[in-house]
């Protein structure tokens, strides 16, 4: 997985916040959605051996052992517009996804 310069800003900036060095960003894929598979996103401060660590700008982004393989080509972006805010991934390697976007094949 890769971090376009606004996501890993972004990232920094809320880890700041937090006031604590032991949080990362754990980034996931699980069953769910209708698509069949959906990413999460969400501070952590376990980091497991197997885990895929990505460094940014001097802070953590962790992967699982299971979602590092549907993440590989991903793109981790951060958007702050009128009608899109928030964290997004572009993942080239899903086949497919459903209307409202929150679920991917």
């Amino acid at each position: 997985m890769e971090l376009t310069t606004k996501a890993s800003e972004k990232l920094l900036e809320l880890l700041e916040r937090e006031q604590t060095d032991d949080l990362s960003l754990r980034v996931s894929v699980s069953p769910g959605g209708c698509s069949g598979l959906r990413y999460s996103l969400y501070f952590d401060t376990v980091e497991h051996p197997d885990d895929t660590v990505i460094d940014s700008l001097g802070k953590k982004v962790v992967i699982d052992k299971m979602s590092a393989p549907y993440l590989l080509n991903a793109v981790l972006d951060y958007y702050d517009e009128l009608n899109r805010q928030g964290f997004s991934i572009d993942n080239p390697d899903a086949t497919g996804s459903c209307a409202c976007g929150e679920s991917f094949s």
